[in-house]
């Protein structure tokens, strides 16, 4: 396809890591999106070792004529450099992301430019995720495990997200100007096969610190893969321990470690109550997640600790 005489409505930002199949699966669902003429794609390939580059140069070979589409290869490890590289990349007042296992609604695109270009008071968006399994799904597979495994459904409504969840990373949409203060933090999110995370809520949170909106959006929704890799308890368990450390990187100074401490201390009453009270298969994974995101903090405040007095 010709370069944009115009600016697109829309960049959309795929960033990915030794995922080609993947990626190739989710390369050719765009190209059924409604309006995707009026959309550049941008794939930040994060340091893949695999096909990756292969996927994509033949993608473009076959359906270039038809997607406005660009390749970045960042050297800088980490999911945070990568969206940030597809930001500094994009050419759109609206910055869309897809994970590289995620395929969208036909409406997707459609949906992102409608609901931006009728509100502008709109800063972020998101919806619904579907998940995908590879294999069957586990039956402890239930209420809120199914936020790690970023399956969402807020309804058939739009709305604004509720205090305490926000958009998630394989289908979301900001407004460029969200990104001209803060990027995201380098310090988090996923780097390679490690699973940190906390750079998606960070960033929406200083959203909501500058008043800007949050909306949900039941047809910006898209079918989000689930390996059988991750469909076991060891996945999951590491999964909360992941996050407990993301959760102590977050906090910083006196005053931070405080409140993290607080909320440590009230987790561990919480889980001693709910343990006596757990019945369910799911439920009794749950408590034992929750004691991993808590040993993963403290491990981390220790390993801290220890290089800043060897420091």
């Amino acid at each position: 396809m010709d370069a944009f005489k115009r600016c697109p409505a829309v960049s959309v930002v795929i960033c990915t890591y030794n995922r080609a199949d993947l990626l190739e699966k989710t390369l050719m669902s765009l190209l059924k999106l409604e309006d995707l003429a009026l959309a550049e794609i941008i794939v930040v390939d994060n340091r893949s070792t695999d096909h990756t580059a292969a996927t994509i140069k033949r993608f473009t070979v076959a359906h270039g004529q038809h997607i406005h589409l660009r390749y970045h290869y960042e050297r800088e490890q980490g999911l945070s450099a990568a969206r940030n590289a597809g930001i500094t990349l994009s050419k759109a007042d609206v910055i869309a992301f897809l994970d590289d296992d995620a395929i969208p609604c036909v409406t997707w695109l459609q949906t992102i430019m409608s609901a931006f270009g009728n509100n502008p008071e709109l800063t972020a968006m998101g919806g619904k995720i579907d998940p995908k399994f590879e294999t069957e799904r586990p039956n402890w597979l239930t209420g809120p495990l199914e936020l790690p495994y970023t399956i969402i459904d807020l309804g058939k409504s739009v709305r604004e997200y509720p205090a305490g969840l926000n958009p998630f990373g394989a289908n979301m949409a900001m407004r460029k100007t969200a990104f001209a203060a803060v990027m995201f933090p380098l310090h988090l999110g996923r780097k390679g096969d490690i699973l940190l995370s906390g750079e998606e809520s960070w960033v929406f949170e200083q959203i909501r610190k500058n008043g800007g909106t949050i909306m949900y959006h039941p047809h910006m929704a898209v079918e989000h893969f689930v390996p059988a890799s991750r469909l076991t308890r060891e996945w999951i368990l590491n999964r909360y321990y992941c996050q407990g450390m993301s959760n102590a990187a977050q906090a910083t100074g006196l005053r931070g470690n405080a409140v993290l401490m607080a909320k440590v201390a009230a987790k561990v009453l919480y889980i001693t109550v709910d343990s006596l009270l757990a019945r369910t298969e799911g439920r009794k994974l749950l408590n034992r997640c929750r004691l991993e995101n808590i040993r993963g903090t403290l491990d981390t405040l220790r390993n801290r600790k220890s290089e800043s007095a060897a420091g």
